[in-house]
């Protein structure tokens, strides 16, 4: 998996992964699926779907620790500052050979550009809010919170799914 292969992936789902509207009921019925299938998969994971100014979905699973909250903290910081994913902006940076502080000005005790957190992004709107999973490699926290997003919006998971 080449930086620049997953780089153009992950912003083919950031195009791609919109909804028509968004609201507490969908928050709800999304944060349910990825509880689903984490529990489906036996994943150790924490879910949050939040908007700017309040937690609207909140789950954990058996294994977690309260240093997931923080992670989810961070990479929400960095979803909702850039309305990018976490994981897509992280990968951009490794690219460009970057830095969240000393480049970005973004103190890594509150941003985290770890994959798991991924826009809400309306269409005719922008970005509401993020969802976003910690407890996995960060790729795979990507891979669970892409793969139930496009469950939840009718999309393929396999066509938008990340290569390797």
């Amino acid at each position: 998996m080449s930086l620049d292969t997953d780089i153009a992936a992950i912003a083919r789902q950031e195009q791609t992964l919109r909804f028509d509207r968004f609201d507490e009921d969908d928050a709800f019925r999304l944060g349910a699926l990825i509880r689903d299938e984490a529990a489906r998969q036996g994943l150790s994971v924490a879910i949050d779907i939040r908007d700017a100014a309040r937690v609207l979905f909140a789950a954990t699973m058996p294994g977690t620790t309260p240093d997931n909250a923080d992670w989810i903290r961070r990479k929400s910081a960095v979803v909702l500052r850039t309305h990018r994913s976490s994981y897509g902006f992280g990968r951009m940076l490794e690219a460009r050979g970057q830095s969240l502080g000393a480049d970005r000005n973004m103190d890594p005790a509150d941003y985290a550009a770890h994959g798991g957190g991924f826009p809400v992004h309306v269409t005719g709107i922008g970005v509401v809010g993020c969802v976003t999973a910690s407890g996995l490699p960060q790729r795979e926290d990507h891979r669970l919170v892409t793969f139930c997003l496009c469950k939840y919006l009718g999309v393929d998971p396999a066509e938008y799914d990340l290569p390797g």
